[in-house]
């Protein structure tokens, strides 16, 4: 029985795999961590040693508050100055006081603090670029998600978290960077646990608004339960309602749009490893060829080829469910009783406690 069981699910792959293609850009046509339209000329620019771009694009978002968008500027772009150095070297040296300068500056600093083996006392040596960029903006949240990162890599405690935080949500109650810091932060694999991170994450997410990358923000809790589980258990119902409520967000979003892009491919991760495939088939089409280096780098060094590899391992799985003539019965699905860690049946478990 398990050989012809092999042979029919072999059978259905080859059979249905090449039509679930549909809506779904060939491999060469996918990339990673694509610029969007504002910020991709500014990358070109400073690739040409050119600050100028850059300084009024991060200076648009700060007049507009436009603090999401801000806060993903300023990542990107101390990301490229730490490989292409000198457009960055020519803005400090023509506006060293310049907010958006002292911010890209200190979100440099504590990049590179944290991939120190010395990151403790590295990173305690950024504080002073952080309140910096703090003083210079006032009503900035982008320096006190910062500040929760660095409290993080330098085991500040929980009173020292608490006041960072109320600074941030203060500045901005439902800003997605600020919230991602804190779930970290709260997290079991730092200074909390499984239930912690999900309470804080659900709580979040509830008073979020409906189309705020908030509502993500469990999923990513599950995303920390999957790959770095301790021995508490989270329960299989709590696992879906976190990706349901990601599925719902997602939809609110354009097919192909680069924004929600990162929770799309963050989603999609967590369907796969809660067998959803079907569910994981629709967020590729909706992501279309926007990959992102989260969540793929946390399992390969090469987080494209994972992305492609995953995209064609869903399909298959979807592939395989399809069956091979009208009238046949569907494949059962499993997946949804299944523990996503190890496989066995949690019927008989209870949610973390």
């Amino acid at each position: 029985m398990a050989l012809l069981r092999a042979f029919i699910r072999t059978a259905r792959m080859t059979r249905n795999s090449a039509r679930l293609t549909a809506g779904l850009p060939a491999d060469d046509e996918v990339l990673l961590d694509a610029p969007d339209a504002r910020l991709a000329p500014a990358l070109v620019a400073a690739a040409q040693g050119e600050y100028g771009p850059a300084a009024k694009l991060l200076a648009a978002t700060r007049e507009d508050a436009a603090w999401e968008d801000r806060d993903r500027y300023v990542v990107r772009l101390a990301g490229f100055a730490r490989s292409r150095g000198e457009w960055f070297e020519r803005w400090c040296a023509a506006a060293a006081h310049d907010p958006d300068l002292l911010l890209v500056k200190a979100q440099l600093a504590v990049d590179r603090g944290w991939e120190s083996p010395a990151r403790a006392e590295l990173l305690r040596g950024t504080g002073p670029l952080i309140t910096a960029a703090a003083e210079a903006e006032p009503r900035d949240p982008v320096p006190w998600r910062l500040a929760l990162d660095h409290a993080r890599g330098t085991a500040a405690g929980h009173l020292v978290f608490e006041r960072l935080w109320t600074e941030a949500v203060r500045r901005a109650p439902h800003h997605y960077g600020c919230h991602v810091a804190a779930l970290t932060y709260l997290s079991a694999t730092w200074y909390g646990s499984h239930r912690e991170g999900f309470a804080f994450a659900e709580r979040a997410a509830q008073d979020a608004l409906d189309c705020s990358l908030v509502q993500a923000l469990p999923v990513r809790a599950a995303f920390t339960y999957l790959t770095e589980g301790g021995r508490s258990f989270v329960g299989r119902d709590r696992l879906d309602a976190a990706a349901d409520r990601a599925i719902t967000l997602s939809a609110r979003y354009a097919p192909a749009d680069p924004w929600p892009a990162e929770v799309r491919n963050l989603l999609t991760y967590v369907l796969i490893r809660l067998h959803r495939w079907e569910d994981a088939l629709a967020q590729l089409r909706l992501t279309g060829p926007y990959a992102t280096s989260f969540p793929w780098d946390h399992v390969s060094d090469d987080p494209l080829g994972q992305f492609l590899e995953a995209r064609d391992g869903v399909r298959l799985e979807v592939a395989a469910g399809i069956p091979l003539r009208a009238g046949a019965a569907p494949r059962e699905n499993t997946g949804a009783r299944n523990d996503p860690r190890s496989g066995r049946d949690d019927a008989d478990h209870s949610p973390d406690h």
